[in-house]
């Protein structure tokens, strides 16, 4: 038989074309295992993650809740009065009226306030801290804990300067929170706060470190808070603020609301100012806080080109206490403080933290900018004197003179009388304590409690402010002031 070799050879290439089809079907068909049917929906591409994968809090809250306790005080309260005059002695009315009558005006009544809060256990001992304001005049303070016992809670000390207070309960072997380093907080941890807010016990609620370094809030006269969006609400004061790690950062302390209630915007006092404040509590009964012996102010833009400095940061010294730590040293009226103990300083509520909580008798550099040139200096920090640490209280008595605001007498305004006033947290002024009968002040309108916030559209903070700025005021000259009476702001002028 003879084979053509064209038909053999095409025959080849069919044959080759055929066994590459199958096999290729073959592979294609496989494949289609691994693809999604037509049907089903389409695979959702996982978004980009940046950071850590956020972790799983139930192992902190076990090992932390136990170490939060609940606080309830009370407080005896008198009411009612003396009833005087002629009446009291007139047989008629005794007998037409009672004498129970007579009795309930004659004989003050007392009445309990209770309040709640809530502190955290730091020491196996029994040491707890809490807010100044949670046990501040309480008769009696119960402590609840998690286990449901009970104990009667005596207090250490306290300090409403920072609005810290430590209390002991007669127990051992209790659990406790470790302490973190607040000062290794950045903004965007995530943060537990737990505590029990509304007397509900036991409530965690998570959020982020919104901001640190928060001062200039008017909660308290030392500020450097933790804020966090982590709900707080009444009853939370004293609480613990844990990180990831289920360390304690920060104690709970207010919260900045218009209606009462949570807003998205709270504060803690840091670890690491608590610590301080604690340690000294317990080992004198009071805060011994550091003196550098300067009046200071934060640096301007407009400042900051006067003095050469790049960024407005720093605290510009602009008077030198005589014999203080600071005269020792050589500091100078002028010089710009950008560093404390190799700490950088940003704004002069930096400065005067880091200094209160120096240890008295340390020796630290100081980083200053004199004359546009680095200097450094070494001082040794002393305790701050009786007279520095009590002008926060100073009252301030109507001068005299032919002013505007002759004969108004105001003090600073504390977080306590803030709340007294029912203010919200963050208001910063100063209250009339008094205003004198007659005066032009008082004919304007301004009222005893009304808050000073500004003087002629210029901030007043504190009474440091407010003295600056009255003694820029005219006999003639008239005075437009902001007030805060009750949560609603005002205009007043004055004229003398």
């Amino acid at each position: 038989m003879t084979i053509d070799r064209r038909s053999f050879k095409v025959g080849i290439i069919a044959g080759v074309f055929l066994v590459s089809g199958i096999i290729a079907g073959i592979v294609f068909s496989s494949r289609l295992d691994w693809l999604p049917s037509a049907t089903s929906a389409p695979a959702e591409t996982a978004p980009p993650v940046i950071g850590a994968t956020p972790p799983n809090f139930v192992p902190v809250v076990k090992a932390v809740m136990p170490a939060v306790v609940n606080i309830s005080t009370t407080r005896l309260v008198k009411q009612g009065g003396q009833m005087s005059g002629q009446f009291m002695d007139d047989p008629f009315f005794r007998q037409f009226f009672g004498e129970e009558f007579f009795h309930r005006f004659q004989i003050p009544r007392e009445r309990r306030e209770n309040s709640l809060g809530s502190g955290v256990i730091v020491d196996s001992a029994g040491y707890i801290v809490t807010n100044n304001h949670v046990v501040a005049k309480a008769d009696e303070i119960k402590v609840l804990l998690n286990d449901k016992r009970e104990f009667t809670g005596k207090v250490v000390g306290t300090d409403p300067k920072s609005d810290i207070a430590v209390i002991k309960i007669n127990a051992k072997d209790l659990p406790m929170v470790p302490w973190g380093d607040s000062d290794k907080l950045e903004v965007g941890e995530y943060v537990l706060a737990i505590g029990n807010p509304f007397g509900l016990n036991q409530t965690v609620t998570q959020g982020i470190v919104s901001a640190v370094g928060r001062a200039n809030v008017g909660i308290a006269d030392y500020e450097d808070f933790i804020q966090t969006d982590a709900a707080i609400n009444p009853g939370n004061s004293g609480g613990a603020l844990v990180n990831a790690r289920g360390e304690l950062v920060g104690i709970n302390t207010a919260i900045f609301s218009r209606s009462g209630g949570y807003m998205g915007i709270g504060f803690a006092v840091p670890s690491n100012m608590t610590r301080s404040v604690m340690d000294s509590l317990i080992k004198g009964g009071k805060v011994v806080r550091g003196w550098l012996g300067v009046s200071i102010q934060d640096v301007t833009p407009d400042l900051a080109k006067q003095f050469g400095l790049k960024e407005a940061r720093g605290a510009l010294v602009s008077e030198i206490i005589p014999d203080s730590p600071a005269a020792a040293a050589g500091i100078q009226s002028g010089d710009v403080i950008t560093a404390f103990n190799g700490k950088t300083v940003e704004s002069t509520s930096i400065l005067r933290n880091t200094v209160a909580q120096t240890p008295v008798g340390k020796t630290v550099k100081v980083e200053l900018l004199r004359d546009k040139k680095t200097v450094s200096v070494e001082v040794k920090i002393t305790e701050q004197p009786k007279d520095v640490a009590q002008t926060n209280d100073e009252t301030v008595q109507g001068d005299g003179k032919n002013t505007a605001l002759a004969g108004v007498e105001v003090r600073n305004l504390t977080a306590e009388i803030a709340r007294q006033l029912g203010l919200p947290a963050g208001t910063a002024g100063v209250v009339i304590a008094g205003v004198e009968e007659g005066s032009a002040a008082e004919e304007a309108g301004l009222q005893q409690g009304d808050v000073i916030t500004e003087i002629n559209r210029q901030p007043v903070r504190n009474i440091g402010d407010y003295k600056h700025l009255s003694a820029k005021l005219t006999k003639q000259g008239s005075t437009l002031l902001l007030i805060n009476r009750q949560g609603r702001k005002l205009f007043i002028a004055i004229q003398p």
